[in-house]
């Protein structure tokens, strides 16, 4: 028990110089629990002698550890786009500083400046969504989740939801449409089987208590061989008839023509919009490139209701997500798509990609063998399911170390690689250009 008497006092010990000018409280609760933990040790008979300089390194690890930013910046080198786990979309820089300004001035938020009187946040881009999409009003919640919850609670309590049984998906998070509605108060009526659904199903099944149609995008699956879907366009027909909702859970929707024929199952924002439905939304941060946010257009008079429901505030968006969504509405507007990322990245060229591996290639050959070869990637983020876009990867080895090694590595070093055919690749889709110098140097690095 000599060694219990020789434990340092927590008074004392934190005023030792090596914790000069770190905050005293913090200092103070990780001291009590390293010397806590150092008395269960002694008790434990797991140590033999106490370092009071081991100590004080371990006190400062901790602090380092706890004041240290945990979300950092990585390489995204998958070639998936839209990675849910890396973010999503980027954002442009100069929207961002753009939106530096709003936050760190006041403005004109719920201001409306011309009347001089309280007006309405989704002003700022309900005018901007109007003129991109033809639609009669619009409003931003936080997340596309939200605005599916927020609808069917609005319109469906207690009333039945059309929806293929095809379509009853469940997306990341275990986000699923079944215990969704069932949360918001709709009562789902399955139509269909897994495989086929006709658009007999969807007649047969309006009654007096239908209140909507709904679609649902297949945000990550695809069903192949012997199948068949109702458009949304004869969805639409079939509510109009019936006086009833109509509504597209797009998830991921997209302003324009895509890339390597991926609008073919997949029509955009503005195709859908022609067959004047009641309700649409999808997601601001996946192919529309944008900050997180669900975004529902559609009939003034339905999104009115939506405005009124008290749920609303719960789930409205800040003055932050309102900039940056404008910011890259407006780019829309403008036809100025090299300012969305995910857009530039989508549309580059393979041939300027390999020009950028083979460029890279001939600065770490002499480290690594490597090969610039041809790949293929996906989008990613629950968009265009099972659909692959070329790409141009390069492919790493270093001496005797196994791709597992190497990714681990790398991923240490915050590069996010991939293994492929038993080799660690690096995918220029998704490596910006500017990143291009910071991963030869870490590449360059490794193994000084």
């Amino acid at each position: 028990m000599i060694l219990l008497k020789s434990i340092p006092k927590v008074d004392k010990f934190i005023t030792h110089e090596a914790f000069e000018g770190l905050s005293k409280t913090l200092v103070t609760k990780i001291s009590k629990e390293v010397i806590e933990n150092l008395r269960n040790n002694i008790l434990n008979e797991t140590i033999k002698e106490i370092n009071e300089q081991s100590l004080i390194s371990e006190v400062l690890q901790n602090y380092e550890n706890l004041i240290s930013p945990s979300l950092k910046s990585v390489i995204n080198a998958t070639g998936i786009i839209v990675h849910t786990n890396l973010g999503r979309s980027l954002l442009d820089e100069n929207s961002l500083k753009k939106t530096i300004q709003i936050a760190t001035t006041y403005n004109n938020l719920e201001y409306d400046l011309n009347e001089g009187k309280r007006g309405e946040r989704y002003a700022h881009i309900t005018k901007t969504l109007k003129a991109l999409t033809n639609c009669e009003d619009a409003i931003v919640v936080n997340n596309n989740a939200s605005a599916v919850f927020l609808i069917l609670n609005t319109f469906c309590k207690n009333k039945e939801v059309v929806v293929s049984r095809g379509e009853l998906v469940e997306i990341g998070g275990s986000f699923r449409v079944p215990e969704v509605m069932t949360q918001s108060g709709a009562i789902l009526k399955e139509i269909g089987t897994t495989n086929k659904t006709h658009l007999r199903d969807y007649e047969n099944a309006i009654n007096e208590k239908t209140s909507m149609l709904m679609k649902v995008h297949k945000s990550n699956y695809s069903i192949e061989g012997f199948s068949s879907e109702v458009s949304f366009e004869e969805i639409v027909e079939v509510a109009q008839k019936n006086n009833i909702i109509d509504y597209y859970d797009m998830g991921s929707g997209h302003m324009i023509d895509l890339p390597y024929n991926l609008n073919k199952n997949e029509p955009s924002i503005l195709e859908i919009m022609q067959y004047n439905p009641s309700l649409l939304s999808f997601s601001g941060d996946k192919l529309l490139g944008s900050v997180q946010a669900g975004i529902i257009i559609g009939k003034k008079e339905l999104i009115e209701k939506i405005k009124k429901n008290q749920l609303l505030r719960m789930l409205r968006v800040d003055k932050i997500t309102l900039a940056l969504l404008e910011d890259t509405l407006n780019s829309y507007l403008k036809n100025d798509l090299e300012q969305i990322p995910t857009l530039k990245m989508l549309f580059a060229s393979t041939e300027t990609l390999e020009q950028r591996a083979t460029k890279l290639k001939e600065k770490i050959e002499d480290i690594y063998n490597c090969e610039v070869i041809k790949t293929s990637t996906m989008v990613g983020g629950g968009t265009t399911p099972n659909k692959k876009i070329p790409s141009i990867a390069l492919s790493l080895e270093y001496k005797n170390y196994k791709p597992n090694q190497l990714e681990k590595l790398l991923r240490k070093n915050l590069i996010i690689s991939r293994i492929e055919n038993e080799k660690v690749l690096l995918d220029f889709r998704t490596i910006q250009e500017n990143e291009l110098e910071k991963l030869e140097n870490i590449l360059k690095g490794l193994f000084n």
